[in-house]
C-alpha cells in the first residue's frame, strides 16, 4: 500500500475514536451528558461521508437524461505519463481537445454513429405554425 492509503486507513480506524479527541455534550434541563468523539473527516470513510456520497450521486442522476449512455476511456501511452506529470494543465488539455474532437467526428459519420439515424434533440413535427 502507498503512504496515501496508509494514512486514509489510520484515518478510518482512527474516526470517532479516542485517539481523535472528543467533547462533552450534555443536555442543560436534565444534566444528562455523553462523549462524543471528533471524526476524521476523510472523504473515504464511510462514517463521515457515506450520507454525503449518496446524496451527491442523487443530484447528479437527477441531472442525466433520459438515454443512453457510454462509457468512453481515452489514455496516454506510459512514456508520455513523466511528461503529464509535470505538465498536467498542457498535456491534460491536449488530451481533452484531441477526445472531444475525436467523438464529434466518429459521431458525425453515419457508418459508425448510431446518432446519425436517431430523430433530433429538438424537433418542430407537430409544432403550430
Amino acid at each position: 500500500m502507498s503512504l496515501g492509503q496508509l494514512q486514509v486507513m489510520s484515518a478510518i480506524e482512527q474516526c470517532r475514536s479516542a485517539a481523535l479527541g472528543g467533547h462533552v455534550e450534555r443536555c442543560e434541563d436534565c444534566g444528562h451528558s455523553r462523549i462524543t468523539y471528533n471524526s476524521c473527516r476523510n472523504r473515504h470513510c464511510p462514517k463521515c461521508q457515506g450520507a454525503a456520497a449518496q446524496d451527491w450521486l442523487a443530484a447528479r442522476e437527477a441531472d442525466l437524461l433520459p438515454v443512453g449512455y457510454f462509457h468512453v476511456v481515452f489514455t496516454l501511452p506510459a512514456e508520455i505519463s513523466p511528461i503529464a506529470y509535470q505538465n498536467k494543465a498542457v498535456v491534460y488539455d491536449l488530451l481533452l481537445r484531441t477526445a472531444a474532437e475525436t467523438l464529434l467526428t466518429i459521431a458525425a459519420d453515419p457508418k459508425y454513429s448510431a446518432l446519425a439515424s436517431a430523430p433530433p434533440l429538438c424537433s418542430t413535427a407537430g409544432a403550430r405554425q
